[in-house]
């Protein structure tokens, strides 16, 4: 029988197929080595963390332990100044130090290692673009390969699987009689099993098989590949993918080691085995945000209170999403007015729901609209006495966002929210305002969640901070703190603030384009004769009363000194006399210094150009700006003042937009580039310079807005 294949080509099959196979279960495997090796790097990390704590502390410190007098003089004289530089000595090291026993080598590293287990107790790694240490970037290494490689070793252990048993057979067929004498001296059986083995293997190598293991393989080695500084623009890109999964295979290193987030064991238990369903939802959630979810959909009627910054309002989505995946088909949310284009804008951006805004002279046609076709209406408090519903009618869940503005029984607002109440499956009240302090307000709302809760903590409210209380209010109020939750992200915390303009904010704007008038046309919301028809000045004094609650105090910044002149007037006793240009130096330092005295709440205002530089500001944890600037280098300086070093908090950062006005269009370009400058600029003054929008691009964007307001005009 003659061999349709030569010896060299059978051979090249054979290792071809063998080198493909090992490719495939090596990516397999690759998945529980790169775990292995974020553990080993971030337990480096924390170690190296725990160094540097103990080189603050000078080796004398061993003698005050226990009152000990070891030659600690001796110790400096080699080389050993700090408890840090002890850690990695033996005891043999130590005993070898003139004047140092083996047994005083023994205590003093016993005391020592009990000093850096102290310290590791109370030590959490942070990962920050601002740290990128050899012990960090092999970690964000690792982790980056790790969420590269966990689809593709599962999509190669399946191929792998699915051909093995195929490609054995078949190499074990061929291999027998893959030389000349071999053929000439093998059995028409073994023959036969051979020309079908090389068919067969040579199907494989171009059918999908081969097509998809070399694909597999080539992305395999591709994500071998990867430089440290792929993975931290990664990092950058979506820290919550990294932080998740370092919490995954490390659970405590970033300080959030509760299991159970501050809820009693047996209810927690039943939290844990919740499901929830995320497919639609376009954004990752931290394991506390998932918890808060399970939370939610769980218990069906409660009130979100966790800090300003965590995520309530995607918390939220995540749960209507959830919900719609098991067949809900209509959400309603209510919210300010300040607040509503943020909701429609999140919704849109995190989730596949669809939106509909019912507000303004539209609100009934897109009631109507809601009614018939489902989905999430954001709508206000004030609109909600438009939202009357027939009485058959059940929607899924009711979202009441700040939900402190119904604390009063008698008011409208409570009223026309408690009617849709009666229409809801499950209820979601939120408010970042701490409650524990204004039990009052909490019997309230719980009273409309769970009356059986309500009444129980009517006459408990002198002990609101007692953990008997707490566990009672468990099932319907959930508060938890950033430093409990958030203890590994930046301090920075940056927001947009989308505000709907009202009738007079519109008019004066458009006046204001339509004019040429450049300053005017930035003042949007800021040049309206009465600031109550302000959006901006409404969702100021919004987030002034919440940081107040927190415990926070807020500078303010803007460009224009009206706006500053105004807001002052408007906050009243609330704000100090704000820095312009006209302040002296001396004069600034001691309104700062007031600042730093005054109580939680306190507003300091400041032109950007005069209270941007040179001034330290750490007492204030939430800044405002009150309008885009045209040099981001300028915005930069000014949140710099409260976030440099020495700030104890996290510092939140919002920044008070308008739609359909010059602030979308330029946040629109400046976005455009930065894009540009972190793609191509070096990091320099130069570079930051050539991002400022100037006179021309600027005169460009009022003509466009011309153009618009024109266009809607007709």
């Amino acid at each position: 029988m003659a061999r349709p294949f030569g010896t060299k080509e059978a051979k090249l099959l054979i290792t071809e197929h063998r080198e493909l196979l090992s490719q495939l279960e090596e990516a397999a495997s690759a998945l529980q080595t790169c775990r292995e090796n974020i553990k080993q790097y971030s337990d480096l990390l924390a170690a190296q963390s725990v160094l540097t704590i103990l080189r603050d502390i000078p080796v004398e410190e061993i003698n005050n332990r226990e009152k000990r007098s070891f030659r600690v003089k001796t110790l400096r004289e080699n080389g050993y100044q700090t408890i840090a530089d002890i850690v990695p000595a033996s005891v043999h090291a130590l005993a070898s130090v003139y004047g140092i026993s083996e047994d005083a080598a023994c205590s003093i590293k016993r005391i020592v290692n009990e000093m850096a287990s102290q310290a590791g107790q109370g030590c959490k790694i942070r990962l920050s673009t601002d740290n990128q240490s050899k012990e960090a970037s092999d970690l964000v290494s690792a982790i980056c390969r790790f969420r590269q490689l966990k689809p593709l070793s599962a999509s190669a252990a399946q191929t792998a699987d699915a051909n093995r048993s195929d490609i054995s057979t078949a190499l074990a067929d061929l291999e027998p009689v893959n030389g000349t004498l071999k053929w000439l001296f093998a059995s028409k059986e073994k023959k036969r099993k051979a020309m079908e083995a090389f068919c067969r293997l040579t199907e494989l190598r171009i059918d999908n098989y081969g097509a998809e293991a070399a694909a597999l393989t080539a992305e395999y080695q591709a994500i071998q590949n990867s430089t440290v500084s792929d993975a931290w623009k990664d990092f950058s890109a979506d820290p919550v993918s990294y932080f998740n999964v370092l919490e995954e295979i490390n659970p405590g290193l970033l300080g959030n080691d509760d299991a159970l987030y501050g809820l009693p064991e047996e209810l927690a238990r039943e939290i844990q085995d919740e499901c929830w369903f995320p497919d639609g939802l376009l954004c990752e959630l931290r394991r506390y945000q998932q918890w808060g979810v399970k939370y939610i959909l769980h218990q069906e009627r409660v009130l979100l209170g966790d800090e300003m910054g965590l995520g309530k309002t995607v918390q939220a989505i995540a749960a209507m999403v959830s919900l719609k995946n098991t067949g809900a088909s209509h959400f309603l949310v209510v919210c300010p007015a300040s607040v509503i284009t943020n909701w429609c804008r999140e919704i849109r951006k995190m989730s596949r729901l669809t939106v509909i805004k019912i507000h303004g002279c539209s609100r009934t046609d897109a009631f109507q609209s809601w009614l018939k076709t489902g989905g999430v209406a954001v709508t206000t408090y004030e609109t909600t006495a438009y939202c009357t519903l027939p009485d058959a009618f059940r929607f899924s869940m009711l979202v009441v966002d700040e939900a402190h503005y119904i604390k009063n029984p008698e008011a409208k607002r409570t009223k026309n929210v408690r009617a849709l109440c009666t229409h809801a499956e499950r209820l979601l009240f939120m408010t970042g305002t701490a409650l524990e302090n204004r039990a009052g307000e909490m019997v309230s709302l719980i009273r409309m969640l769970q009356p059986d809760i309500g009444s129980r903590i009517e006459n408990m409210t002198y002990m609101a901070s007692a953990p008997q209380f707490r566990k009672t209010i468990a099932p319907v109020y959930y508060r938890r703190k950033r430093e409990d939750v958030l203890t590994e992200l930046p301090d920075l915390i940056e927001s947009r603030e989308w505000c709907t303009m009202s009738p007079a904010e519109e008019a004066a704007y458009e006046q204001a384009v339509l004019s040429g008038n450049y300053t005017e046309s930035r003042r949007v919301s800021w040049n309206v004769p009465d600031l109550n028809d302000s959006s901006k000045a409404a969702r100021l004094l919004e987030l002034v009363n919440d940081a107040e609650a927190d415990g926070r105090k807020v500078i303010v910044f803007s460009f224009f000194l009206d706006t500053i002149r105004k807001i002052t007037l408007l906050l009243g006793k609330r704000c100090l006399d704000p820095i312009t240009g006209a302040v002296p130096p001396q004069r600034r330092q001691e309104l700062i210094d007031s600042f730093d005295q005054a109580p939680p709440g306190t507003v300091l205002a400041a032109q950007i150009q005069s209270g941007g530089t040179g001034l330290n500001i750490q007492s204030a944890s939430v800044v405002i700006l009150c309008e885009p600037q045209l040099k981001p280098s300028v915005e930069n300086q000014a949140i710099s003042r409260a976030y440099r070093m020495g700030q104890t908090r996290n510092v939140l950062v919002y920044r008070l937009l308008c739609e359909d006005s010059v602030d979308e269009r330029i946040t629109a370009l400046l976005e455009e580039k930065q894009a540009v400058f972190d793609a191509f600029a070096d990091q320099s003054e130069a570079a930051n310079d050539s991002q400022e929008i100037d006179e021309h691009t600027f005169g460009d964007i009022i003509r466009e807005e011309i153009d618009r307001i024109n266009a809607k005009r007709k």
